[in-house]
Order: C-alpha cells, then sequence, then structure tokens
C-alpha cells in the first residue's frame, strides 16, 4: 500500500491545512498569546545552537531548542487536529481497501483524466529547501539552473562567477533567518526586488541601513536592453541581504 500522503488528494490536504491554520490564531489570539513568542524563541535558540554546534554550549542549546521547540508544536491544539484527521482518514482508507482491494481506489484521491504525454527532462536544481544550515554554490565551476528555493535558518551564498549564466536567469529565495550574499560577475545586468521585515541590504555599493517591515528594487543601467541579467527577488523575515560584483 503506498503511503497515505502520496495519495492524499490536494483539495482535502488544504482543507486540513485551513482548518489548522484557524485553529492556531484561534489558539493564539483566544487561549495562549504567547504560544508564537515561545516558538521563535525555541527556535533561535536551536538555531545559535546549529551555528555553534561545535562547541559544548552549542549542542546544549540546540538540543534545548529542538525538543523545547517539538513539545511546544505538539501541543499545539491545531498539530492535535492534523494528527486525529491523520489517523481517521488512514483508518477510513483502511478499511475501503479491506473491503473490496481489487477495484479499491482512495475515496481522496480525485480521478485522473487521461492525458497526452510528451518526453520531459528533469533538471537538477542548483539549492535544495533547507531548513537549518548554511548553503554555498560550488566553488569551482558549475551548470546554471535558476533558483527557487525557501529556506529557515542559516547563510545562503551564491557565486555567479563560477558559471555561465543564460541571456535570463532567475533567482527567488524565500527565507526565514540568515542572510542572503549573492556575487555578481561586472558583464551581468542585474534587476534586485527585495522585501525584509528586519535587517539591511547593501546592493552594489547602495546601503540600505534600516529595513522594517519594507520592500525596495534596483536595476542596472543597461538591465532592460542588454544580456546576459538576472534577475533577484528575495524575502527574508531577518537578516541582511548583500549584493557585491566579483
Amino acid at each position: 500500500m503506498t503511503p497515505l500522503f502520496q495519495r492524499l488528494s490536494t483539495d482535502t490536504f488544504n482543507t486540513i491545512l485551513i482548518i489548522g491554520i484557524l485553529l492556531v490564531i484561534l489558539e493564539v489570539v483566544f487561549f495562549n498569546g504567547w504560544l508564537i513568542f515561545s516558538v521563535l524563541i525555541n527556535a533561535v535558540i536551536a538555531f545559535l545552537g546549529w551555528k555553534n554546534f561545535k562547541r559544548v554550549w552549542g549542542k546544549v542549546f540546540f538540543f534545548i531548542g529542538v525538543i523545547s521547540l517539538f513539545f511546544t508544536i505538539l501541543n499545539m491544539i491545531a498539530v492535535r487536529f492534523i494528527i486525529v484527521a491523520g489517523l481517521i482518514l488512514f483508518f477510513m482508507d483502511y478499511q475501503r481497501m479491506k473491503k473490496d482491494p481489487l477495484s479499491y481506489t482512495p475515496y481522496f484521491v480525485q480521478p485522473k483524466e487521461p492525458l497526452d504525454e510528451e518526453p520531459l527532462v528533469k533538471v537538477e536544481p542548483l539549492l535544495q529547501n533547507r531548513l537549518f544550515g548554511d548553503q554555498y554554490t560550488s566553488r569551482s565551476s558549475y551548470r546554471w539552473t535558476d533558483v527557487n528555493i525557501h529556506s529557515g535558518f542559516g547563510d545562503r551564498v551564491l557565486d555567479l562567477s563560477n558559471t555561465v549564466l543564460p541571456e535570463q536567469a532567475d533567482i527567488s529565495i524565500r527565507h526565514f533567518i540568515g542572510n542572503v550574499v549573492i556575487y555578481v560577475p561586472y558583464e551581468v545586468e542585474v534587476s534586485i526586488h527585495h522585501s525584509s521585515i528586519f535587517g539591511r541590504a547593501t546592493i552594489l555599493g547602495e546601503h540600505q541601513e534600516k529595513l522594517l517591515n519594507d520592500t525596495i528594487s534596483f536595476h542596472t543601467e543597461y538591465y532592460d536592453t542588454l544580456h546576459p541579467r538576472v534577475k533577484i527577488v528575495t524575502s527574508i523575515i531577518s537578516g541582511d541581504l548583500e549584493v557585491k560584483r566579483i
């Protein structure tokens, strides 16, 4: 039997997710206003421990933060609802399969209409989504693929001087806590759209010292006419953006 999650329809998953979000809002507003702060504090403690994991105090911080974060999330009403909903779906799915295993199709799966297949080429992403830890592009030459990631804690560093860019390259990074640094060759035109809840930005020598729930946008003089060019779209909850020539 294939895993339950793989057979779960998008509509069913979205319904459970929306109910879970509503329960989180109700819990924070009416029952536990400190929940968000508790989650953020434990996440920051775990992040600091991860960054200094080679030290004894770093290991202690990391495990304290992770364990506290785990139990804080587990005690949320929304998480309990999602666990119960998952168990109910699994039980109903299992009962239906036992009754008629040959003609069985999961009740929560949308029927798929036959489609005309065509050959596709799978492209390996340059960077992966990652919750903890820093990420860097290769320090040696590498093949370029557009970047589209969301990430949690740590720094993201992209060096575009070690690859051959196409006429139009795209970078999209949605980040929680940490810095994003992008090195761009001098012959490449650049467009930057950046939003931040708290942080700073240094873009090709242009300094933005305070970004408080703010959005900024710049592009080089010949971005609309010359190639190669790179479009950078970043959003950071707390952290700095730096775009530099190399």
